[in-house]
């Protein structure tokens, strides 16, 4: 991994900071545009293994960015679905090695496309209260199982928590909570997969790098951007990379 071409290098750089300035600005999908970027010029589980600490440490950082007692009181307060999201992630991790790369881009690609353009085009769902114990398992295991498969279970998250209409403060940390949770599971999982071993870990140790200088950016710039007209640029693109990885797997 240390021996890429320098050309690549420098992609998967421009990639990691891109992601890690979103991420910070609009607090999610640092994997999916590391992921699906980086899946355009290296072998698709070497884009998810690289991933793995970026999304592990940004994570943190969002996590406790508030204080560790509105972390635990959104635990408490999500917990069947933080179970379900880390359960479902650390099984369906291990599929990862023994997917056809074809598979991977329509397994990645198709999700991306969907969410992006759920957002893109306001469709809103609402989840009564009466329904949130079992909205809560099945949501929790859909996103636990892309999260599994592709490295990402931000947006899932995102539109669940809009359905159930939770304050956006409130969104924020329990966003933050369940992407960490995740995160470190993701990170076991692999380990145990065989995806992040001796020779992808250096790769995702460097990738750190321009990750957190890009979730410096963000935060530093989180209160100045057009929030909508930033959050929407952020989707078109999510589109045309999850689009162009369908077509990978179709040509």
């Amino acid at each position: 991994m240390l021996e890429l071409d320098p050309l690549l290098w420098v992609a998967a750089f421009g990639v990691s900071l891109f992601a890690g300035i979103v991420k910070g600005a609009i607090g999610f999908a640092m994997p999916l545009i590391m992921v699906s970027g980086m899946a355009i010029f290296l072998e698709p589980i070497t884009a998810v293994a690289g991933i793995i600490l970026p999304i592990v440490v940004s994570n943190a950082f969002q996590s406790f960015r508030t204080g560790i007692g509105p972390a635990l009181e959104a635990v408490r307060a999500y917990w069947r679905y933080v179970v379900t999201v880390c359960l479902a992630i650390a099984v369906f991790a291990q599929l990862v090695p023994h997917i056809e790369p074809r598979v991977f881009y329509l397994i990645l690609g198709i999700p991306v496309v969907a969410l992006s353009l759920i957002q893109l085009l306001g469709i809103e769902f609402y989840i009564p209260e009466r329904h949130r114990t079992w909205s809560e398992w099945v949501a929790g295991t859909l996103s636990g199982i892309l999260g599994g498969l592709a490295g990402t279970w931000g947006p899932t998250t995102v539109l669940y928590l809009l359905a159930t209409q939770t304050p956006k403060q409130r969104q924020i940390i329990v966003q933050g909570v369940i992407y960490g949770l995740g995160s470190v599971t993701l990170l076991l999982a692999h380990i145990r997969s065989g995806v992040l071993n001796s020779e992808t870990a250096p790769f995702s140790a460097i990738l750190l790098i321009p990750a957190r200088l890009g979730l410096w950016i963000g935060f530093k710039v989180q209160d100045r951007l057009d929030q909508f007209l930033f959050r929407r640029v952020t989707l078109v693109v999510l589109t045309i990379a999850g689009l162009n990885l369908i077509r990978r797997a179709i040509m």
